[in-house]
């Protein structure tokens, strides 16, 4: 579960990619670049690659996490992959144990199991999603179905509980059966958050936290804070483990930087005012007849983006880490084309001398 950092990176460097689609491309387009991304973190010593799920967002194309790590699963040998995270209300636990199994006997010790309590969507697409207009995201019920969840994945429901007959498979019941030689080894769960509420949660159970940070910055701090406050070891970690999710974008200028992450600011003032489409250009983006409030909105987004020449990416990342003592940065880079985004991963690894270079 624990990465290592290297080269002279402070902590293990690692990649969230949020498959963006960006106008001129398509669902493929971003799929086929997921994978190169895939295999070049995976050349460059990043720890682990996790997708996040989202639904009726155009720009966005991981609505089935799940299905994209099985063709990432067939690309790559070592990187660990996840999601980050799949939203536990949206689906039934069996179902996210069966898929998470299945992955797990793709790529052996190597899957990653991050859940969210969020929709990852409006909330009238989360009732599609589930059949029901009641959203399952309180505090009752996604302590008790994340509680299902590890019960399904460690085949451990007591006697005489409805569902103790019932088993997740892949899973360790294989183990057990006669002649079974399945292992019994399982996808590590991780919670995700933007606020205390899943700080508070994984600190209770003892299982490593994700924050995202690339959204939620001004709450980061006091989440790691509440995270480690209340923490309180498990059979999963000893100590607190926790990484942040950042918005980080370098290119061999600044000013090309900029008109990158620019366009990424443009698709989030759309999604944030119930217009989501494709990830603009970057000239879009820069021809755009920005309102006194977009243009607040821009200053306040970019503030959180670590963005410029690989070295003053380098510098932001380092004083990020230094700063919220984060054990681990998860990269995402939200930006028009395919190719900014795997020249910024190679860009920033450069900078810190991770191994795989030319």
């Amino acid at each position: 579960m624990r990465g290592t950092a290297q080269g002279t990176a402070p902590v293990p460097l690692s990649v969230l990619d949020l498959l963006t689609v960006g106008a001129g491309n398509t669902a493929t387009d971003a799929l086929r670049t997921a994978g190169e991304i895939a295999r070049t973190a995976e050349r460059r010593g990043y720890h682990r690659y996790w997708v996040a799920e989202h639904h009726s967002m155009p720009g966005v194309a991981s609505s089935s996490p799940a299905v994209i790590l099985a063709h990432l699963a067939a690309q790559t040998e070592s990187i660990r992959l996840g999601s980050g995270g799949v939203m536990l209300p949206n689906h039934a636990p069996l179902v996210i144990a069966e898929q998470f199994g299945t992955l797990e006997a793709m790529a052996p010790g190597r899957v990653d199991l991050g859940l969210g309590r969020a929709p990852g969507t409006d909330g009238a697409t989360a009732a599609a999603l589930r059949r029901t207009d009641r959203l399952n995201e309180g505090a009752d019920d996604f302590p008790q179905q994340l509680a299902e969840l590890i019960r399904f994945l460690d085949d451990d429901f007591p006697d005489g509980h409805p569902y103790s007959r019932i088993h997740a498979v892949p899973g360790p019941v294989q183990a057990t059966s006669p002649g079974g030689v399945q292992s019994a080894h399982r996808p590590p769960v991780w919670l995700l958050g933007s606020s205390g509420f899943s700080a508070r949660l994984a600190a209770q159970l003892g299982l490593p936290f994700a924050f995202a940070h690339h959204f939620s910055a001004q709450n980061t701090i006091p989440a790691l804070d509440l995270y480690r406050e209340h923490f309180r070891p498990s059979a999963v970690l000893d100590e607190p483990y926790a990484l942040i999710g950042v918005g980080a974008l370098a290119s061999d200028t600044e000013a090309e930087a900029r008109r990158q992450v620019l366009a990424g600011a443009l698709s989030m003032i759309r999604l944030r005012t119930g217009r989501p489409g494709l990830v603009p250009t970057p000239e879009e983006a820069e021809n755009h007849p920005y309102s006194m409030v977009e243009e607040d909105f821009v200053d306040s987004w970019l503030g959180n983006v670590v963005y410029g020449t690989p070295d003053a990416v380098r510098q932001g990342l380092d004083d990020l880490a230094k700063r919220t003592g984060a054990n681990e940065l998860m990269i995402t880079a939200n930006a028009h084309g395919g190719a900014a985004r795997l020249r910024s991963y190679e860009l920033i690894a450069d900078a810190y001398g991770l191994p795989g270079g030319n």
